[in-house]
């Protein structure tokens, strides 16, 4: 029987082989294109296959006189590793990477790819040479009852806390009420701020039972999948394999956000459309706010080299969703306009700064009334207007500098007027003008305006509007931040460097102000440098930050605490930073993902070797091999090439067992410290006295 399948197959190749399109230029068969064409029903197979009286009487059937091809069967047959056999496949097969049933793992309809769900060993570094090298994926494959266990939460370790006298060992964790009260928080919720090592998919899982629906704002600056990042990502994923990334901890990170918390994710042009559809889906299109996009460069130097072939790139996006009970921006950043318009040319007499805030306070009223009106007309009463230059020529400011400086610090007493026929409309209808130079009036929303009272009453649309120069210089940042510096001190900032990848606090400055209070929480999970965390906490908000990365001095626990002890770059003068707090660091605890991080950086075949012995003895194997058999046939795992042995020796590897599940966390084997055991007990399961 075995004779005649194989002489079976022998004959199908060489009739394969006819056919130029699956054959290499070495005349090895090309079986994934076999495939692709016998799934398309090719005109050009069908009528080969069928040349051949034995191969067709194997592959078609015959229904009432129509020859019917088995597309399954011929597939089965082609896909069967025996046909085109491959040494690290058969070495592969010896050692049990099979199931019981000699199936091929990746065929069994019990078993799922799921690579995300490890640290898929990204490669790469901050050096110009690695920004060229392939990313290597070590897929692994898992059954769908093995990923819940995979995503139960981890225990931690090396738990300090960093203050500005130092470090110390953890004594616990800090649980104040009266901070949960303010913010609306169960009363025993963790108040630290943490700094988390570690898988970021398994650390988003672990945060579950402490922090679910209890994160004000999630900011994260992802790799951006281009393949010339500068980052220590070396970010160059195939697309899908990218988005399917995303989506695994976009997922459970919506589940940490409170009902009105809310989510950015930076993008470039590489994915934004692609990320944009994967958010609607996760998120809900209903809740997505804006896309903004911020102007992260300028258009000069080596960017204009190619301005014939395209046009220079100089923004990126913030995608922007919102949890259903939203209620809006609790503050508006707006940002100074540099250069002054010179229609505010109106000077106010007889006006000052509180009075001015006094209307600044009516004019934020959602609605007003008549009440508002009175007010507004009663603090505008003893103004004058004046032309500004005859203001400026009675102080005798005469130097441009001095003039330009002067103008933006009086710019609360400062006007210009617009030609407005709907209000003019409005102002004819008012009975009782009042008897003075400006006064305010109610538009058909009842939203405030000011009106000058001597204005041509002939023209349709006159210049009856009075607009303060203030509310005119400051200006809302809208959906295209242009204002955002990513040039000059921001490499410095907090102490660190990262030329490519480290955004400006001033980004993450505007999100917090806008979006949080003080002591809400937020949370990044692609921490880099710890831009974000640097920024809450000059801004007194709590924070989570989450790397796997090891950026070594520049990492984000030096540039906090740098922080602690006072760094006035970034936006310290903006908030009057003066140094102080502290935060908790803590990482995953590892078990297999030691041998990973050992397989990855090898470089020779008796490095893994040695590795292999010390696996056996020291590793949680997967129960799919068989170690025996392995050392039986260690002859021909040297005959692969290095890249197979790491592959293969992944493979290898439970899953399951990268770092230890706190469900057992009392098991002697994994060897956790009482110490560990005590603060992880408090972490997921709270204080007694709480």
């Amino acid at each position: 029987m075995e004779e005649n399948k194989m002489s079976l197959m022998d004959e199908l190749k060489e009739l394969l082989k006819e056919d130029t399109r699956f054959i290499d230029g070495e005349g090895n068969l090309l079986k994934n294109r076999i495939v692709e064409l016998a799934l398309k029903l090719d005109k050009n197979l069908i009528k080969l296959l069928l040349k051949n009286e034995r191969i067709k009487s194997h592959f078609f059937k015959d229904v009432d006189a129509v020859l019917v091809f088995d597309k399954e069967k011929f597939m089965k047959f082609i896909d069967n590793k025996e046909f085109l056999p491959d040494s690290y496949t058969a070495f592969k097969n010896k050692i049990g990477l099979a199931n019981e049933e000699r199936k091929y793992l990746a065929k069994s309809k019990e078993i799922v790819l799921v690579w995300p769900y490890k640290d898929c060993v990204l490669e790469g570094g901050q050096e110009k040479p690695d920004e060229k090298r392939k990313e290597i994926f070590y897929n692994v494959i898992l059954a769908p009852d093995e990923i819940d266990r995979l995503l139960e939460p981890k225990v931690f370790t090396n738990f300090k806390r960093i203050d500005k006298d130092g470090e110390y060992k953890l004594d616990g964790f800090r649980r104040d009420p009266e901070i949960n009260r303010k913010r609306g928080l169960p009363r025993n919720t963790i108040t630290d701020n943490l700094i988390i090592k570690g898988n970021n998919l398994l650390v988003l899982h672990s945060l579950l039972k402490e922090f679910r629906r209890k994160v004000k704002l999630i900011y994260i600056d992802p790799p951006y999948n281009t393949g010339s990042d500068e980052f220590q990502y070396n970010d160059n994923f195939k697309h899908s394999t990218w988005l399917t990334f995303m989506k695994n901890r976009l997922e459970v990170a919506k589940e940490l956000l409170r009902e009105d918390g809310v989510v950015f994710v930076q993008c470039d042009d590489n994915e934004q459309a692609y990320l944009k559809v994967l958010m609607d889906e996760i998120f809900g299109r209903d809740v997505f706010v804006n896309m903004i996009a911020v102007q992260m460069s300028e258009a000069s130097g080596v960017k204009m080299t190619h301005a014939k072939l395209r046009f220079p790139k100089i923004k990126e996006y913030l995608l922007f969703y919102k949890k259903p009970d939203f209620k809006g921006f609790y503050e508006i950043d707006k940002y100074k306009h540099p250069i002054w318009d010179k229609e505010n040319n109106i000077f106010l007499e007889n006006f000052t700064k509180e009075q001015r805030e006094e209307l600044l306070k009516l004019e934020e009223k959602e609605i007003n009334d008549k009440r508002d009106v009175d007010k507004a007309n009663h603090l505008l009463k003893n103004v004058r207007l004046k032309p500004l230059s005859q203001k400026i020529k009675e102080l005798g400011i005469s130097d441009c500098d001095d003039i330009e400086n002067w103008k933006f610090e009086n710019s609360y007493r400062i006007i210009k007027t617009a030609g407005s026929e709907s209000i003019a409309n409005i102002v004819k209808k008012i009975l009782n003008i009042p008897s003075q130079d400006i006064a305010a009036g109610l538009s058909s929303k009842n939203v405030l305006f000011y009106y000058i009272t001597q204005y041509n009453r002939k023209a349709k649309a006159p210049r009856i509007q009075v607009i303060f120069a203030d509310s005119n210089i400051f200006r809302n940042p809208c959906d295209f931040w242009q204002d955002i510096k990513t040039t000059g001190a921001v490499a410095e900032e907090g102490g660190v460097k990262l030329k490519k990848g480290k955004k400006p606090e001033k980004l993450l400055y505007r999100i917090v102000k806008m979006l949080t209070k003080p002591n809400d929480i937020v949370l990044d999970f692609f921490m880099g440098t710890g831009t974000t965390c640097a920024v809450a906490h000059k801004m007194g908000r709590q924070y989570i930050g989450v790397e796997q990365l090891d950026y070594g001095e520049n990492s984000a626990v030096v540039r906090l605490k740098n922080v602690i002890n006072g760094d006035q770059t970034g936006i310290s003068k903006d908030v009057n930073w003066k140094g102080g707090g502290d935060f908790v660091c803590m990482e995953l605890m590892k078990l297999n993902e030691v041998f990973v991080k050992r397989i990855k950086n090898t470089e020779t075949t008796e490095e893994l070797l040695q590795i292999w012995k010390d696996m056996k003895y020291n590793g949680f194997l997967s129960y799919k091999i068989d170690p025996r058999l392995f050392d039986e046939n260690i002859e021909e795992f040297k005959a692969l090439n290095l890249d197979e042995q790491k592959k293969l020796l992944l493979e290898m590897l439970d899953y399951n067992d990268l770092y230890v599940n706190y469900s057992e966390i009392d098991d002697a084997i994994y060897n956790v410290s009482e110490e560990d055991k005590k603060l992880n007990k408090e972490f997921y399961e709270g204080k007694k006295d709480a």
